[in-house]
């Protein structure tokens, strides 16, 4: 037979939502208000730590590079959901495009999971370890910690990627999503995927099992110490900045598992199409509303920005 990847002529359309186009318009008004919000949340997030010098602190360092990740990986799936709800029939994705957007999808994601393992440390250090803290979170580990979740993602993403796309795929199909997920490919391929879907599976365990197990142990230490801390104020500015990373990691860390971490053969597309649209479209919107309500010194930075924009 001849190898259907080579001919370059498969392309894949993505499932619609709906087959009622009143529904299917309804659905593209509140992603694109979504995809709007997120963008503009987590762009002022990053320009208002940039242009603070008050907020140039690890904290603040780390959730700025979540910001842009978070407009990063937004980016890669909404706009070609929001053609595909407008028009499924006219909205299709070549092998190689479709082999993109799954990797800069895992990423950006897997660097994204890293990075909140990375601000459960700091807030670790800040709060355990408050007088040593300058010294053992310096900009250049900072830097190394973030370049670190970058490499490691890239890492991942493209042995991970490549291995996928080598599959054979004989036909253009249609994906059970709306954006080019590892599973949903998986499916589409006319070879056996067992060692694909363990590679799988790895990497999910390298991604998420393994950082929020990290997490986890950085609060066994970090909950105690809040309590320690004799000042009520000194307590609630601990607990505000931590309750909004855990709200956060809770989201992030709950929704993927829901897909990545059961077994492949439980995979269902219909629940895969919810929680795929609570990770790509409601998260990234909440996260920025969540830091900023629940840190008052982000708070109080934005607010005198949108004063100052105010005011002629």
């Amino acid at each position: 037979m001849e190898d259907a990847n080579q001919t370059g002529m498969i392309h894949f359309h993505f499932r619609p939502f709906s087959k009622l186009p009143d529904v299917q318009m309804l659905i593209f008004v509140t992603f694109l208000i979504m995809y709007l919000v997120s963008i503009s949340g987590n762009v002022s997030i990053s320009l208002i730590i940039w242009i603070t010098r008050s907020l140039h602190t690890p904290m603040y360092f780390f959730l700025a590079n979540l910001a842009a990740l978070e407009v990063c990986y937004s980016s890669t799936i909404a706009p070609l959901t929001l053609a595909s709800v407008v028009s499924p029939e006219r909205t299709l994705i070549s092998l190689a495009g479709c082999g993109a957007q799954m990797f800069f999808f895992i990423f950006l994601g897997s660097a994204d999971c890293i990075l909140l393992a990375i601000m459960a440390y700091d807030r670790f250090v800040a709060i355990c370890h408050p007088l040593r803290y300058t010294l053992m979170m310096s900009w250049r580990l900072c830097v190394q910690l973030a370049l670190g979740s970058l490499l490691l993602g890239f890492t991942l993403a493209m042995q991970l990627t490549v291995l996928i796309f080598r599959l054979p795929f004989c036909n253009s199909e249609e994906i059970s999503l709306f954006y080019c997920d590892v599973l949903p490919v998986m499916r589409l391929a006319c070879a056996d995927t067992q060692v694909h879907e363990a590679t799988l599976f790895v990497v999910s365990l390298i991604v998420l099992t393994i950082p929020f197990l990290l997490i986890t142990l950085s609060y066994v230490f970090i909950v105690p110490a809040i309590l320690k801390i004799r000042s009520a104020k000194g307590r609630q500015k601990a607990f505000s900045t931590c309750s909004s990373h855990l709200t956060v990691v809770l989201l992030q860390y709950g929704c993927t598992s829901l897909i990545y971490l059961c077994p492949s053969s439980s995979y269902s597309p219909e629940r895969g199409q919810v929680v795929s649209v609570v990770y790509t479209f409601i998260t990234p919107v909440l996260n920025p509303l969540i830091y900023s309500m629940r840190n008052r010194e982000l708070k109080d930075v934005l607010k005198r920005a949108m004063m100052r924009s105010l005011v002629p």
